[in-house]
């Protein structure tokens, strides 16, 4: 006997998705490599592969994404007002915003730490040779809260200048208002890429706070929640199954395969039918397939995945056991 208890009707979210056959989805007002809606007017990035995902386990289709773009300090409005129903803006997950706000944090969509972007004829090679000086910062984010708490200690300071948008804060660095633009090192990549000549720009290899970005949904539906949650996990294991089927007779096809067909039979369970992994990874293949496509070197960021590796290489994503 299953130990599994099979949904009799989909929970009150999925239910909305599905009425409007659309996933509302809050994302940047454009970060290459995270959010970034392109002139044809299509988003990419690793944040908009994640609503993709999402909706093509609802939906069964990828594109069935309505999206919202907002500015760091309006993140969270629309899911507390009821007008989204996922929130992938590289936020980071924190205790403050789950206790203070009506969410829940889905899983860790990606590992960062908040970094510098300064010019490189600067002579700026650390943090500290930042001391006493100004720099730009996203209105609405943790930065500020970070840098206080890394430099006070060391008897060292910065004056945090706040802007409303990306676009405005990559204006106040690029116009020299600011000597430096702090923001998460994943995000810094796109935005360097941004400027008119990035190669006159570097990104510091030191990274002052923990920034888990992760996605959010509202925390009055927890069947919308899990959905949300083992989408993010059926990415991770996925790749996890490839790399070990990867020296087998059907390689890594073979392991993407078996994590779907895993996965899938649980469909029910979640208000879904058994297809829906395997539409996942056909749409967006594995988390190592969306990290190297919008960050790696595919992308032209070239942003080392790090921290964003399987533990099995000494990163910090674990597969979670799809039996």
């Amino acid at each position: 006997m299953s130990d599994a208890l099979t949904l009799t009707r989909p929970a009150a979210t999925l239910e909305g998705v599905r009425a409007r056959g659309t996933v509302r989805a809050v994302v940047s007002r454009g970060i290459r490599g995270l959010s970034l809606r392109g002139a044809d007017g299509a988003w990419t990035g690793l944040d908009t592969d994640v609503a993709r995902a999402v909706a093509a386990a609802a939906l069964g289709d990828p594109d069935a994404v309505e999206w919202l773009p907002a500015d760091p300090a309006g993140r969270l409005d629309p899911l507390r007002s009821g007008d989204a129903d996922l929130t992938v803006c590289n936020l980071t997950w924190t205790l403050g915003r789950e206790a203070a706000w009506p969410v829940l944090f889905a899983g860790v969509t990606c590992y960062d730490g908040e970094g510098f972007l300064v010019r490189g004829d600067s002579g700026i090679e650390s943090p500290e040779d930042l001391d006493g000086m100004r720099v730009a910062v996203q209105a609405g984010t943790t930065s500020p809260a970070n840098l206080a708490a890394w430099y006070g200690p060391r008897g060292l300071g910065v004056e945090p200048v706040a802007y409303p948008t990306p676009a405005e804060t990559l204006a106040g660095y690029a116009s020299g208002e600011c000597a430096a633009y702090v923001l998460d090192r994943t995000a810094l990549a796109g935005e360097r890429a941004a400027l008119p000549d990035p190669d006159a720009h570097v990104i510091l290899d030191a990274a002052i706070s923990r920034e888990p970005m992760a996605a959010a949904v509202r925390d009055d539906d927890a069947d919308w929640y899990r959905l949300c949650r083992w989408v993010l996990q059926l990415l991770v294991a996925a790749e996890h199954h490839a790399d070990e089927a990867e020296r087998g007779p059907g390689g890594r096809a073979a392991g993407i395969a078996e994590a779907a067909r895993l996965a899938g039979r649980h469909g029910p369970s979640l208000g879904l039918d058994e297809g829906w992994a395997a539409r996942v990874l056909d749409a967006t293949g594995t988390y190592g397939d969306v990290y190297e496509r919008n960050l790696g070197a595919a992308s032209g960021l070239g942003v080392p995945r790090g921290l964003n590796e399987l533990w099995t290489r000494g990163g910090l994503h674990y597969a979670v056991p799809l039996v």
